[in-house]
């Protein structure tokens, strides 16, 4: 079943825990998306409330997949401050429940960040990944070009350094 995906869903209570919830889980399985496992809630929940308020001061929009009233799968995309650069976005923190994780659903969010990545008129999406996990081939197989490559710039523990790949999608 495909997910329904919004834009900028209300921000309530409920879907705030889901939300930490969704990222402490895709953390815990192993998930690249800022954090090494394992985490807790408490964790994941400091972090969070800086996503929430980039959000409701507009630096930021969240494309949230729907199951049902259950969050999902997200993403974030992160407005440039810089003068120059407005004209295009990070697109961060993406996320699949992994209990639903091989059915298609990170690339209908993929698509889903596209679409929002337009709709707000944007240029481009720029995202970053963890290298050493295949990634960069899923980013890839969604338009994504590898762009950049920084040696061994994440420390995921001593001694496991792991390349910082930058990837880009252009959206005109």
């Amino acid at each position: 079943m495909a997910l329904r995906f919004t834009l900028d869903p209300e921000l309530t209570p409920g879907l705030r825990e889901q939300l930490v919830s969704l990222w402490t889980d895709v953390t815990n399985a192993g998930g690249a998306v800022g954090f090494v496992a394992p985490v807790t809630r408490t964790d994941v929940a400091l972090e969070a409330e800086r996503h929430y308020s980039a959000l409701s001061e507009g630096r930021a929009h969240m494309v949230a997949g729907f199951d049902g009233d259950r969050l999902a799968a997200s993403a974030f995309l992160t407005f440039n401050t810089h003068r120059l650069m407005r004209h295009w976005a990070w697109l961060y923190t993406v996320m699949v429940d992994p209990s639903l994780q091989g059915r298609g659903h990170g690339w209908e969010l993929m698509l889903a960040a596209e679409r929002a990545g337009r709709d707000l008129g944007l240029e481009g999406l720029k995202l970053t990944c963890r290298g050493g996990m295949g990634l960069e081939r899923f980013y890839a197989s969604a338009g994504y070009k590898e762009v950049g490559r920084v040696p061994a710039a994440i420390r995921v523990a001593a001694g496991d350094d792991r390349d910082d790949i930058t990837m880009w999608l252009p959206l005109t």
